[in-house]
């Protein structure tokens, strides 16, 4: 099995300090580049960077699609790991990973997807809507681009087969339940510029009313939540 994969990490920063170093600490030894590409940063996020072995780019924002296309064109292995700062590879995904290279499979394929498994303030959260969240990140970068809205719900696609990977991917988006909802601002006036931009119609029930059935059965909100799945509603008892 190779020490070394031909795997570029490309990675998105701003005033990531407290996320970069366990992102970075997840690749590191097993893949052959690092790309952070950094912008308005004010905290120590660009030197971090460069004490854990990546090549650091100063760039303007771009919005979300374009930004991330950014750092597959500064990459240079034929592969690409596309992560967020506050993402980790865990050590199975790394290790199914490895031996997808190394037993010939990604000589098949130009692109890996994998559970994405999400830390909620004090646990993982393995049901509804947010697992297996499967995540389309590995990909052959010269066959794959960020396509969809410049404003925000970018997506990846892949000109070629996609291989289905069963180790997770861990995502701590969500330390403290302030820190959940601070989220929820900047990307509902994001979501609000791509009506206006489209053209399309909103009405504030729409949002509202999903968003808080979402909230109560993904997060535990309430002692017995119903939560779909397969076309199925399930009872289940919060964590």
């Amino acid at each position: 099995m190779p020490s070394v994969l031909p795997i570029s990490v490309v990675i998105v920063a701003s005033n990531e300090a407290h996320n970069l170093p366990r992102c970075l600490a997840s690749v590191r030894g097993w893949t052959a580049e690092t790309v952070v590409v950094v912008n308005n940063c004010t905290d120590p996020t660009p030197t971090l960077a460069r004490e854990g072995g990546a090549i650091v780019v100063k760039t303007i924002w771009r919005g979300y699609r374009d930004i991330k296309n950014f750092p597959l064109d500064q990459a240079h292995q034929p592969w690409a790991l596309c992560l967020d700062t506050d993402e980790e590879v865990s050590p199975a995904l790394r290790d199914e990973i490895r031996c997808f290279f190394a037993e010939g499979r990604a000589n098949y394929f130009d692109g890996g997807r994998f559970p994405r498994k999400v830390w909620f303030i004090d646990r993982w959260i393995l049901y509804g809507d947010w697992y297996p969240d499967l995540s389309l990140r590995l990909i052959r970068r010269r066959r794959a681009r960020w396509c969809g809205s410049p404003f925000v719900h970018e997506k990846m696609e892949v000109d070629g087969a996609v291989a289905t990977l069963a180790e997770d991917l861990h995502h701590y988006s969500f330390s403290t339940l302030n820190n959940h909802i601070a989220k929820f601002i900047p990307f509902a006036d994001l979501f609000l510029q791509q009506k206006i931009a489209t053209g399309g119609m909103f009405f504030v029930s729409a949002a509202v009313f999903p968003g808080l059935c979402n909230q109560a059965r993904l997060s535990g909100w309430i002692p017995g939540i119903l939560y779909r799945q397969r076309g199925s509603f399930q009872y289940i008892r919060a964590l």
